[in-house]
């Protein structure tokens, strides 16, 4: 199989799953219990929380809380600081994007349903967040701006220092969904200048199933994950510290890789676009390369059902999408692609193919091959709709 929908998830790096079955013998005892064993767990896991910090450039260790995964991350971050806000400060408004995760904009609708006022940004054609909408959105009832670092179906990545500029000059917090950015951009909180961010391990070649949500100090939060006090009170669970051994290690590992293949990622990519737009008559970029992630690329394919070249590329052995993996039985056109001003015909013809660290140029070449005869073999078919 080749792999080019490792936006979706990626496989877990050797090295992070031995770490992970070494965390799981090493570390058994509950790191909120009292005795040796539990004491045990409990240092690693600070010792994980002070490493994850180092890597996204936090001020302290303790504002590194350890999730389920991104969803919860999201959840927690736009339903718990926008809660806060409106407890402590009178601000019920809150702002994100079009183009967000449903994560994000899930929580949103349930904040409406609240009674908070929403703001949802329009954004262009490549998918950047209109700045002239968000400063016009702002006011004294703003809580909380949430917008993604990087897309998950286009890839485009976001001003999120300007934005966060705008939204802190009239006291508004700020919150990123950095999921897709984590092992393929700079995650850096304090350049970002971020209250909130949010995380997935098995984005960035960890296991399933545990997440990270930074949260700055003194940033208001109301925790709606209720039982013990857990991750000093801002998350109830008895936390996997085997789990979050893995997910340091793959934090690690994916920033050494960025570091040393970075490079090679974009290059693979934009030699797999180059020879597709060459080689596939009808096909189109949706975005800019240049201010996209350097693994993405969303492509469209005139008079094509994206559902039924996905099939065929899978019995091709060729994997890749047409949009969130979330959202795969949907099958209209994504609200994101919607956003860019796509038509229904356009959205369902669009691919998405998300490259990894191990994806070679060869495969890229076999890629480009079975689409430059399937495309056309499917435009001859009467295809369903």
């Amino acid at each position: 199989m080749i792999n080019f929908d490792q936006n979706a998830t990626t496989p877990v790096d050797e090295e992070v799953l031995d770490e992970l079955i070494r965390a799981t013998r090493e570390f058994s005892g509950n790191s909120s219990s009292g005795h040796s064993l539990g004491s045990k767990a409990g240092k690693f896991l600070r010792e994980c929380r002070e490493r994850v910090a180092r890597i996204l450039n936090a001020a302290d260790s303790d504002e590194i809380v350890f999730t389920s995964g991104g969803t919860e991350s999201d959840n927690a971050a736009v339903r718990g600081i926008a809660w806060a806000m409106k407890r402590e400060h009178s601000r019920d408004h809150v702002v994100t994007s079009a183009i967000e995760h449903r994560a994000v904009l899930a929580p949103c609708d349930w904040l409406r349903e609240q009674g908070f006022q929403t703001t949802v940004l329009p954004v262009d054609q490549d998918g950047l967040v209109d700045m002239g909408a968000l400063r016009d959105a702002l006011g004294p009832k703003t809580a909380l701006v949430s917008v993604m670092f990087a897309n998950n179906e286009i890839g485009t990545v976001q001003p999120i220092a300007e934005i966060a500029k705008l939204a802190h000059d009239i006291g508004a917090r700020v919150h990123t969904d950095a999921v897709q950015a984590a092992g393929k951009l700079p995650v850096d909180v304090q350049v970002l200048d971020v209250d909130a961010l949010s995380l997935s391990a098995h984005k960035f070649y960890g296991p399933k199933g545990v997440g990270v949500l930074y949260l700055r100090r003194d940033t208001p939060y109301h925790c709606f994950m209720l039982g013990g006090t857990h991750e000093g009170g801002r998350r109830a669970g008895t936390v996997p510290v085997p789990q979050i051994a893995a997910l340091t290690k793959a934090l690690e590992v994916s920033e050494r890789k960025r570091n040393e293949h970075g490079a090679e990622l974009r290059g693979l990519r934009d030699q797999l676009v180059a020879k597709l737009l060459e080689k596939v008559p009808g096909a189109h970029l949706n975005g800019k390369l240049e201010n996209c992630t350097p693994n993405t690329a969303s492509v469209r394919f005139d008079g094509v059902y994206g559902g039924h070249l996905l099939r065929k590329m899978d019995e091709a052995g060729i994997l890749a999408s047409a949009g969130s993996a979330c959202m795969w039985e949907i099958t209209k056109p994504s609200h994101v692609l919607t956003a860019l001003g796509l038509s229904d015909e356009q959205g369902g013809g669009t691919i998405r193919f998300s490259l990894g660290y191990g994806n070679t140029a060869d495969e890229v070449d076999q890629v480009v091959e079975t689409l430059a005869k399937l495309v056309p073999a499917l435009r001859a078919e009467k295809q369903p709709q």
